[in-house]
């Protein structure tokens, strides 16, 4: 949701199209993350003021609309360039609610932005009393008005000092980048809740770290050449540097005219002394954000499961040779974890689903009450919380903006925070208090299949650790660690359904609803196969348990009605027959996944199936859930959908509702 990219060259001359290819690219790497339209700005040719384009549409016709910026052969040295894909808050998208936006007609500052800032309002309306003109609906226009109004008021302070005033005044969750026509060769970018990330490239012999009295910085000659990067995720960076910095909140990053740049912290009423940040190597790998010869993201990582099912247990499964878990991340506080009075996993969406999939487990093994919580309807609650609970927060981002809200509100009761998230260095990972890393590398497409998969396991592993001083519960762990030693084998047999599917997807794509059914540990992957089928076919689709038929759903069947029944072997099998027969008798035709070998419970010839592997109870959604995960998308290719960046949708969910 959002994306922000920036490109500081300095002592070294770059042209200006190579400036705005570098730009274009970085907005690229971004667009997994969902938007509507898109902007850059650099400097212009012999004139004192930064050029702008921008418009509403994607990332390609960006590029060709800077194709024809002047001089593109003109070298530029010591400059700033920022882009941005916006995701619509404030105002349509349209060319003037883009980023960046601007000061005024002579654009003396611009700014990218990411987040919300909760009391623009008043800021707006204070400013236009003081004969401010808005172009825009955004709250971002506020922020850039504002540093043109405290710059007006005293021309003379500097650029670091004025971003801090208009920052101390803003309210809500934001990423900034500002450059300014009066400040050529300087920018400041400051991170308050939304992701930010300093990328730096330059010989390794003069990136070196200089005490300070106050901290440390890095410190480059003046004679030699380094670029910097700036970026919402280090997806934009990699192919550049895999040296970064994760900004905190309320870092502020000053970068100066000669290619220094000092990293502060906002306090009170101004400004900390300089301050130090560790450096991280990122491990993403270029090859892991391309799309491999797959025509799509989505199915590219849905494939990838055959291998981040084994990714997630490495190092954790038979640890050292031995026969158990060990999860690294949690060992310093598992102690802590298991005199718990209970454990409450908080996400949003798939992460969710993850939760509720995982939820009998945990409570099975751990001994404790468990709950599942959606992070908005938490805070809409605002439930008490003791010192003596254990709150898990679930992210593949580790930046989703409600999970933050609930962390910070955790945090005040003193409970133990623990995070299972796919992005080291992100908000949840550095915010609680230990965690688990799900090792399954980026996911670019907006609709999320290996972290689902990924974060299960992670769950069930936590629960086998949690259970692993129970004698009672000996036989049960071993059968479910076998199963997670098997399970990458069987992973690869339920992707060999793949054409079985495809052939499945033809007969249901041009439906306009669909119902998926199941119960017990299948209703998580009911509630995930039909966010899938919403999110990227633009279907409704409904999860229903099939405990509650008789409760209302079974007006629904009739012999028209598409219906996906998820029928595996398990110890609710039974039950989950006996609501199948109940379909059946009101002329349903459902499409049941069943265990392989099986018969598929009396369902008269000519109905269709499909038969995964069997494994244990509790990873069987796992390997329920490809196949419907693979439907999803051939249902969105055969409709002409866009499989990756799904209309009105984004990855990274970093902005919340107030």
């Amino acid at each position: 949701m959002c994306g922000i990219f920036g490109f500081l060259n300095y002592h070294h001359h770059v042209s200006r199209k190579e400036v705005l290819t570098i730009l274009i690219n970085g907005l690229r790497r971004l667009e997994y993350r969902g938007y509507d339209s898109a902007g850059i700005a650099i400097d212009t040719p012999k004139v004192s003021k930064p050029e702008l384009f921008r418009m509403k549409g994607n990332v390609s016709e960006l590029e060709n609309l800077v194709a024809t910026a002047s001089e593109p052969d003109m070298k530029i040295i010591n400059h700033v360039g920022i882009a941005h894909t916006r995701w619509a808050t404030h105002g349509e998208p349209s060319e003037r609610n883009s980023h960046p936006q601007r000061s005024d007609v002579d654009n003396q500052f611009v700014i990218v932005h990411n987040g919300i800032i909760t009391n623009f309002a008043p800021l707006k309306q204070m400013l236009i009393g003081k004969g401010y003109t808005f172009e825009s609906d955004t709250d971002t226009e506020v922020i850039v008005k504002l540093t043109k109004y405290f710059f007006d008021k005293d021309p003379k302070q500097n650029f670091k000092d004025l971003v801090t005033q208009v920052t101390l005044l803003l309210e809500g969750a934001s990423a900034i980048i500002v450059k300014s026509a009066h400040f050529p060769g300087e920018a400041v970018a400051v991170k308050r809740g939304s992701p930010l990330i300093l990328g730096i490239k330059g010989p390794s012999k003069f990136l070196r770290i200089i005490p300070k009295q106050s901290g440390t910085h890095v410190q480059t000659p003046e004679t030699e050449s380094v670029d910097y990067f700036l970026a919402s995720d280090a997806m934009a960076i990699i192919e550049h540097t895999k040296d970064a910095i994760y900004l905190e909140d309320n870092d502020l990053l000053h970068f100066g005219a000669d290619g220094q740049f000092a990293l502060y912290n906002l306090q009170g009423e101004g400004l900390s002394d300089e301050i130090s940040r560790e450096f991280k190597t990122l491990e993403v790998e270029l090859s892991q954000i391309e799309k491999g010869g797959y025509d799509h993201y989505m199915y590219k990582e849905i494939f990838e499961q055959a291998h981040t099912v084994s990714e997630v247990m490495r190092g954790r499964l038979d640890h050292a040779g031995r026969s158990g878990v060990y999860l690294g991340g949690i060992s310093a506080r598992l102690r802590d974890i298991k005199r718990s009075n209970r454990i409450i996993l908080v996400a949003c969406g798939t992460s969710y689903h993850s939760g509720v999939a995982t939820r009998s487990i945990m409570e099975e093994l751990s001994g404790l009450p468990v709950t599942v919580e959606l992070a908005s309807d938490f805070m809409d609650r605002e439930p008490v919380i003791f010192r003596n609970d254990t709150v898990v927060f679930i992210s593949q981002s580790g930046e989703t903006a409600d999970s933050l809200v609930v962390l910070e509100y955790v945090k005040k009761f003193r409970a133990l925070c623990l995070g299972i998230t796919n992005t080291v260095g992100s908000s949840i990972a550095r915010m609680t208090d230990c965690g688990i890393h799900l090792n399954c590398g980026p996911e670019i497409g907006v609709a999320s299949t290996k972290a689902y998969t990924s974060q299960i396991i992670a769950l069930i592993l936590l629960a086998l650790q949690l259970g692993d001083d129970s004698i009672s519960n000996i036989k049960r762990r071993e059968e479910i660690m076998d199963g997670l030693r098997q399970l990458p084998e069987l992973v690869k047999e339920a992707l060999s359904l793949d054409s079985h599917i495809r052939d499945v997807a033809a007969k249901l794509h041009n439906h306009s609803s669909l119902l998926v059914m199941g119960r017990g540990y299948q209703y998580a992957t009911c509630l995930e196969a039909a966010l899938k089928i919403k999110e990227i076919c633009y279907v409704h689709c409904e999860a229903v348990m099939a405990g509650e038929l008789k409760h209302g759903p079974l007006a629904l069947i009739d012999d028209a009605m598409p219906i996906i029944y998820i029928a595996t072997r398990d110890k609710f099998f039974s039950k989950i027959s006996d609501g199948l027969m109940q379909v059946l008798a009101r002329k349903g035709h459902p499409i049941v996944v069943c265990s392989k070998g099986e018969s598929g419970y009396h369902v008269p010839e000519g109905f269709l199936k499909i038969e995964v592997p069997t494994t244990a109870d509790c990873l069987q959604g796992i390997l329920n859930i490809i196949p419907l995960q693979l439907l999803s998308y051939h249902m969105a290719v055969l409709r002409g959908c866009n499989v990756d960046k799904p209309r009105n949708l984004a990855k990274s969910v970093t902005v919340t509702e107030k």
